[in-house]
């Protein structure tokens, strides 16, 4: 499944505060460092599996660490309606 950013939620920095949030109607949150790995790489092109093999090449790790963590964070941001699979 390629995962996606729902409809009008988007990922930006915030400059004055020196993070990046995550935007959504009416809410936004921040995302922690893991998540935010993991939202760099949503384009709506790649799939969970490209993510975690990008994600454990980066962090030289191995792919079934990284993949069952990748596949939860994207999991709990679908159930918060942040993503979508595609």
């Amino acid at each position: 499944m390629t995962p996606r950013f729902a409809p009008g939620v988007r990922l930006q920095e915030d400059k004055a505060r020196d993070r990046w949030i995550v935007m959504a109607p009416e809410r936004m949150f921040v995302p922690d460092e893991t998540a935010l790995a993991v939202l760099r790489l949503v384009d709506g092109v790649r799939d969970e599996a490209a993510i975690i093999a990008a994600l454990a090449a980066q962090y030289d790790a191995p792919i079934e660490v990284i993949g069952a963590d990748v596949r939860a964070l994207i999991a709990d941001l679908v159930t918060r309606g942040a993503l979508r699979h595609g």
